[in-house]
């Protein structure tokens, strides 16, 4: 009599759990779906809401051993239809380490653009969109790309102030205001979203685009700084809803719910970064297409491969 009652007692106490359990991940998806719309009723003038961008189809390699490659495109389209990539970087994410880098490639390196010759690397998004950026840098650095993302700047500030709501940390150097329609002050202050876009523009001092890049790499890295919290992972959902407009890209979303989540929960370090062209290894040239980076791509090739392998992410 007592072990029936023992045992009707566990099968409550089971059933009860379950039950919990199912009501848990319920109100966990409707959140989730709730926060997803609500995203992208905020976001819902996005440039690439309505858009239908025709492009070639981009040929990715599939990620091999956990490690992912996205190309970064940031566009300098003042309503053009062909517009040149104002920003390009190759985002590396290890699923093992959960450890993200970022390589910055500068927009004048003269290379090779397959099918239009030389080129800055910049003009390739202008000719085909982001297939040849891709075949681009496969053909001079031999680094194969797995996605692409194409980020409207109106896009950004607008995540930024999501996932970093007390803004970001900079210290400026000197007074920015040419060429990005705003006057940033000298001194350590606290960006947000239009005012971050700013910092990250401005090229107009002795650094030019190297600043820049600088600049965007710093970003970057303290943005997933303050990504990586626990009010970034409940927001989530609604993060991916406002950057749905705002992004035009192939990663499907069960990969950017693993990315996202991974950044949030693992155990990510400091975004590491590096530019290319590295030190010493390029020459300032005038040519036919203007001034432009020529560079010693042996040099950048190698250290291009060095930074985003594996064996530096499992020695860290």
């Amino acid at each position: 009599m007592e072990n029936r009652v023992r045992t009707k007692k566990k099968r409550k106490w089971l059933r009860n759990s379950l039950l919990t359990v199912l009501l848990l991940g319920i109100s966990v998806v409707i959140y989730s779906v709730y926060q997803y719309k609500n995203g992208l009723a905020e976001a819902s003038a996005g440039k690439h809401k309505d858009e239908q961008t025709s492009y070639d189809e981009f040929q990715g390699a599939e990620p091999q051993f956990g490690e992912i490659n996205i190309l970064l495109l940031g566009s300098d389209s003042r309503g053009e239809e062909h517009a040149r990539s104002d920003t390009l970087m190759i985002a590396h994410y290890n699923q093992n380490t959960h450890n993200m880098k970022v390589a910055s490639i500068m927009r004048d390196s003269y290379v090779d653009i397959p099918g239009h010759g030389k080129q800055k690397i910049n003009a390739a998004f202008a000719f085909e969109g982001p297939e040849l950026v891709r075949k681009t840098i496969k053909e001079n650095f031999d680094v194969d790309i797995n996605y692409y993302a194409i980020v409207d700047f109106e896009g950004f500030s607008k995540i930024v102030d999501l996932v970093a709501p007390k803004g970001i940390e900079v210290d400026i150097p000197h007074e920015m205001s040419h060429g990005i329609g705003m006057t940033l002050l000298p001194g350590k202050q606290i960006l947000h979203g239009d005012k971050l876009i700013g910092y990250v523009r401005f090229r107009h001092d002795r650094l030019s685009d190297f600043g820049r890049v600088e600049r965007q790499q710093e970003v970057v890295s303290k943005i997933k700084e303050q990504a990586v919290s626990v009010q970034s992972l409940v927001n989530l959902p609604k993060i991916l809803g406002m950057a749905t407009p705002y992004i035009d890209t192939n990663v499907d979303t069960p990969t950017i719910l693993s990315i996202g989540k991974g950044l949030i929960t693992g155990d990510s370090k400091k975004v590491e970064s590096i530019r290319i062209p590295i030190e010493g290894s390029y020459e300032d040239e005038t040519v036919k297409v203007g001034a432009v980076l020529k560079l010693d791509f042996e040099k950048n090739k190698q250290a291009l491969r060095d930074f985003l392998s594996s064996s530096e992410d499992s020695s860290q």
